[in-house]
């Protein structure tokens, strides 16, 4: 099968190298050809440490980086049964390059895009064949994370979801098939995590610490809110907040944090800056949270809570299947166990209870419940 990818940044990269490791021919192409040359020397160093630490053999490395054709000019990718876009999150940009690549592609070629927050129906609607448009969305590290998620739009052929998560299935991958709308299922339900952590910090409750020393150790999290937007990006979690937000015609749950905002304008972006959250410069010395049980406690059903009603709200709207939902959580960002059971474990009684607390505290629509909540 012959695989086009657009875009040689980490995620394009990524899915060239998952699909070449499943025997597929992949055909590469940025508009910067020296990102394609850095992010292929990138590439075949990754292979050769996997060969070394015996995880694929010698062999096995060569012929990935081989199936990887570079291209210099997206005419190259004509002959391809699947085009994979994974470039700068800009609507603009992308259905122009979706317009040209139809000029070369067959009338059989299905497009995909690797979009995060970008609405698939959208992104089609400009395009001379739109029902052969679909969102493929991996995670990163695309050939580490599991989950991609597979959105068909407004106008996508009805047969299309099915060929594309049984591809998916084939590259060993798990595939969810998600509604389009904005966040599509883990972007959507994740808002909590990073929102209402930020809120408790932005209060004056607790540290950036304490939230993440809180989530883990209580919640078995492998990464607290505030580790995992250093890791991300401050600036990327940010943007996509603010994405979804704005798509939700401003609905209070997902509004971004000032706090953020002035991080992501200090340039203070997290690990890739050297200081977010927390500094990672050199010698710096991480500081430890001061532990109380009955705050740690408060933080977690707080969050917990969010991120539940959320989960229970995608089901309430049919987002997802409750399958997809509890799967894209826990292989798509790690979550120790699904929202869905760990509402029911810890009873949708207290859920319900600590959210109309929040909302008599605030009075704000943000803690509002899913009308699902009081059913299930």
């Amino acid at each position: 099968m012959n695989i086009g990818v657009i875009g040689s940044g980490t995620m394009g990269i990524g899915i060239a190298q998952v699909a070449s490791a499943n025997g597929c021919n992949v055909f590469l192409f940025d508009a910067n050809s020296s990102q394609t040359e850095k992010a292929l020397q990138n590439l075949k160093q990754t292979l050769t440490k996997l060969a070394e630490k015996q995880k694929i053999s010698v062999e096995e490395s060569e012929q990935i980086f081989s199936r990887i054709k570079f291209c210099t000019t997206l005419q190259e990718l004509k002959d391809s049964d699947l085009v994979i876009e994974a470039i700068i999150e800009n609507k603009e940009i992308k259905t122009k390059v979706f317009s040209e690549l139809e000029d070369y592609v067959s009338d059989t070629c299905i497009i995909g895009s690797n979009t995060s927050s970008i609405s698939i129906t959208s992104l089609s609607s400009e395009l001379k064949r739109p029902e052969r448009f679909i969102g493929i969305h991996f995670f990163n590290p695309a050939p580490l994370m599991p989950l991609v998620e597979i959105i068909p739009g407004l106008l996508t052929d009805e047969q299309l979801p099915q060929k594309v998560y049984d591809l998916m299935k084939t590259w060993k991958k798990v595939p969810v098939i998600a509604k389009d709308i904005p966040g599509f299922i883990v972007n959507r339900i994740a808002r909590p995590y990073y929102g209402e952590a930020l809120r408790i910090v932005e209060e004056n409750i607790a540290t950036p610490q304490q939230v993440d020393d809180a989530m883990t150790s209580l919640g078995n999290f492998k990464m607290g809110p505030f580790e995992l937007m250093d890791l991300i990006g401050i600036d990327v979690n940010f943007a996509v907040t603010t994405t979804v937000y704005k798509d939700y015609f401003y609905d209070p749950k997902y509004k971004p944090s000032l706090l953020q905002q002035r991080m992501a304008e200090a340039k203070l972006l997290g690990r890739k800056t050297g200081r977010g959250f927390y500094n990672y410069q050199e010698g710096a010395v991480k500081s430890v949270a001061q532990k109380d049980d009955a705050l740690y406690e408060k933080i977690f059903i707080r969050i917990i809570s969010m991120l539940v009603n959320e989960a229970v709200e995608a089901k309430r709207l049919g987002i997802a299947s409750d399958e997809d939902i509890e799967l894209a959580m826990q292989k798509g960002v790690n979550y120790p166990k699904g929202l869905l059971s760990w509402g029911q474990e810890i009873g949708y009684k207290t859920i319900s209870e600590t959210l109309q607390n929040l909302y008599n505290k605030y009075q704000e629509e943000r803690y509002r419940q899913s009308p699902l909540l009081s059913e299930i």
